[in-house]
């Protein structure tokens, strides 16, 4: 039996193929999902915009939160169309699409809606075992927000990372056992460049992608 099935569940929700992943696993898990995204000044418009259609398909409550201040806190290459991608990570930093203090503020945001509504589970689609080195989706991080946001509100909130030590080609595996492999394939926006389904082919976000996928669709012909 599953423990959560009388329970809700905020899903921080992006539209891209990890985030799709997570909203579908949720549905799965939790009585009620809800989804959450943000505009933070990212590249393209068109994330919020698929985020809102993908939803739609899933029959998910969708709700923006403007989250704007990002984008003038910090330098980084997904807030600032004049700053070249990083297609690599550097040897002595991170890459420049890491955007400081993002995930910290989403969960917070987040967590503050859900207890307003009265939800303790929060859902986000951070991995460390396929990841740009961003060091706000490691594991240890998570369990401090956890921790902190507990806290802070005196709520047993609990934040679920489905994907935390699966890398992308087990994430392909899951969108299939989940039954929406071809959602996430074609319906998607993970592209940095803000194009559809396979994406540019050459930001870091799709070379990730892609190669997942190639190794998941070698393994699954076998």
């Amino acid at each position: 039996m599953n423990e959560y099935r009388n329970q809700d569940a905020l899903v921080l929700f992006s539209g891209g193929q990890d985030s799709t992943t997570c909203l579908y696993w949720a549905k799965q898990q939790f009585r009620n999902t809800y989804a959450l995204c943000f505009t933070y000044g990212q590249r393209h418009s068109q994330e919020v915009e698929n985020a809102r259609r993908i939803a739609e398909m899933a029959e998910i409550p969708f709700r923006i939160l403007e989250a704007n201040i990002i984008s003038h806190l910090a330098p980084n290459s997904l807030t600032d169309i004049t700053m070249t991608m990083d297609k690599e990570k550097p040897a002595d930093s991170y890459p420049n699409t890491f955007v400081p203090g993002r995930n910290l503020l989403f969960l917070t945001f987040a967590a503050t809606l859900a207890y307003a509504q009265g939800i303790r589970h929060l859902v986000t689609g951070v991995s460390e075992a396929d990841y740009s080195g961003y060091p706000d989706c490691r594991d240890t991080f998570i369990r401090a927000a956890n921790t902190t946001l507990n806290l802070a509100m005196d709520k047993q909130f609990v934040i679920h990372t489905p994907l935390m030590w699966r890398n992308k080609k087990q994430v392909w595996q899951l969108a299939d056992e989940l039954g929406v492999f071809e959602i996430v394939k074609n319906e998607t926006l993970t592209c940095y460049n803000g194009i559809l389904a396979d994406g540019c082919g050459h930001c870091p976000a799709c070379l990730l992608r892609n190669k997942g996928l190639e190794e998941y669709l070698a393994e699954r012909g076998k």
